[in-house]
């Protein structure tokens, strides 16, 4: 058993604990600030009640961190009645570490913002109190929010965390490069075979036509730009999947477009770091990349005006099936081992982060896509999108993405691990070492197995 499935067996039996207890002190605990009983006086009060606290755990920093602290910051000032400390973690993975190691205990947080990834693990820890409980008491509106985001974090119809930063990846293009290849600027390539004829084009006097980072996140979206399934079981989402579909007929053909990108030398492997995609994009050295739509401020910024930045959609193969994008980011848990009242305010919380105002302020600050709908209307982003054009590209293939299983996203508990044996099996193929096929096929065996040692700390 791996190192990984042991943490999380001695994570879920405290948490399993902390539940049963929670559901027996619910049952003798006394509200301190319910009514008085009737026929009772209520005592007189001699001080204003404390504000509830929340602690919300979260894994943005940098910019993204500035304007986390201001969202928190304002709903604070605000609120008499309830008070948020926001705590940064560390990366998506080193929080989810702490809260492991926390669930046993009360020193955890009210909240925390789990990568999408990690949702699989979250429903299965037990740990946590489904956002849509809190939906269904309230009457909350979910129309008001964008279906292809909610629905990432939908199981069986029910919405368990609530998105907060999301993104998908797009295509960045040098439109200089364009014009002086003899190409149409406001024509990317849309498919496989186009970006393939359009990267020969473009390589040449030092520039290479396409890089892309050796990233298991994109071989993912890659499948569900085909309509392609990741896992079986409906990509884990009818039941727990329990078999990788990694060396379908949709990784191995877009592995050996990869290669053949490659090995033809109209694109450079330039390894595993979406950085060093971004930095030979803005010198000039690449023409095409791949990255986040988190990343397109960054990108037009690191330009500084040497070149015109375009963006495209995904590519995908010519015959490929309808598909889309699957939505990136995180999402935000409340966690069942606190009290009823610090849950209901996080969940207040976490309303007011989902607000338009709100959510144009982040996405404007932060590169990520509002999850309110309405967010596009306040006058913030639309002067946002009219100072990075190119946002809008990432906005239409959000709403171009038909929702289905394919472009729900897998989930799975072994999820990080997942994308790294994807990323070594890209690498040995990019390499020469294995064929794409075999490759994909001995990723597929390991991850399948690595699924089903999950599954059975899960039952």
């Amino acid at each position: 058993m791996n190192m990984y499935v042991s943490n999380l067996r001695k994570a879920l039996i405290p948490a399993s604990i902390a539940v049963m207890t929670l559901v027996s002190a619910c049952g003798n605990a006394t509200d301190k600030n319910s009514a008085a009983t009737p026929g009772q006086s209520a005592a007189p009060s001699t001080a204003a009640a404390a504000p509830q606290k929340v602690v919300w755990w979260h894994s943005l920093g940098g910019d993204n961190g500035k304007a986390v602290d201001k969202l928190v910051a304002d709903f604070n000032a605000s609120r008499k009645d309830i008070q948020v400390e926001a705590v940064f973690q560390g990366s998506y993975d080193e929080s989810l570490t702490k809260m492991k190691a926390s669930m046993d205990s009360k020193t955890g947080p009210s909240l925390i913002q789990v990568y999408e990834i990690g949702s699989r693990y979250m429903i299965d820890s037990k740990a946590i109190t489904p956002v849509q409980n809190f939906i269904d008491k309230d009457n909350f509106d979910l129309t008001r929010l964008e279906e292809n985001i909610t629905g990432y974090y939908k199981f069986d119809n029910k919405l368990y965390s609530m998105p907060f930063n999301t993104s998908n990846p797009i295509l960045y293009y040098n439109k200089d490069l364009f014009k002086a290849a003899g190409l149409d600027p406001e024509k990317p390539p849309r498919t496989y075979e186009e970006l393939t004829e359009t990267a020969k084009k473009l390589s040449k006097d030092g520039v290479s036509g396409a890089s892309f980072a050796i990233y298991g996140w994109f071989m993912e979206q890659f499948f569900a730009n085909q309509g392609s399934e990741l896992l079986n079981n409906g990509n884990g989402r009818s039941g727990l999947a329990t078999t990788s579909l990694v060396n379908a007929d949709a990784g191995v053909k877009t592995l050996t477009w990869w290669k053949d990108l490659v090995d033809s030398k109209a694109a450079i492997n330039l390894g595993r770091k979406t950085d060093d995609t971004k930095k030979a994009f803005a010198a000039g050295q690449v023409a095409m990349i791949l990255d986040s739509t988190a990343s397109l401020r960054g990108i037009v910024n690191s330009v500084s005006g040497k070149f015109e930045v375009g963006t495209g959609f995904l590519p995908k193969p010519a015959d490929a099936k309808e598909g889309g994008v699957v939505v990136g980011g995180a999402s935000n848990w409340i966690l069942n081992n606190k009290s009823e009242a610090e849950q209901k305010a996080a969940w207040e919380f976490i309303k007011y982060l989902s607000a338009p105002e709100q959510q144009a302020y982040f996405s404007v600050n932060t590169g990520y896509f509002p999850i309110t709908k309405k967010a596009y209307d306040e006058q913030i982003v639309k002067d946002n999108m009219t100072k990075y054009p190119q946002f809008k590209t990432a906005v239409d293939q959000l709403h171009a993405t038909k929702l289905n299983l394919a472009t729900q996203g897998a989930v799975m508990g072994v999820y990080p691990e997942a994308r790294q044996i994807t990323e070594n099996a890209i690498e040995e193929a990019l390499a020469g070492k294995k064929s794409p096929k075999d490759a994909l096929d001995a990723a597929a065996k390991e991850i399948s197995t690595k699924i089903v040692d999950y599954n059975k700390t899960v039952k």
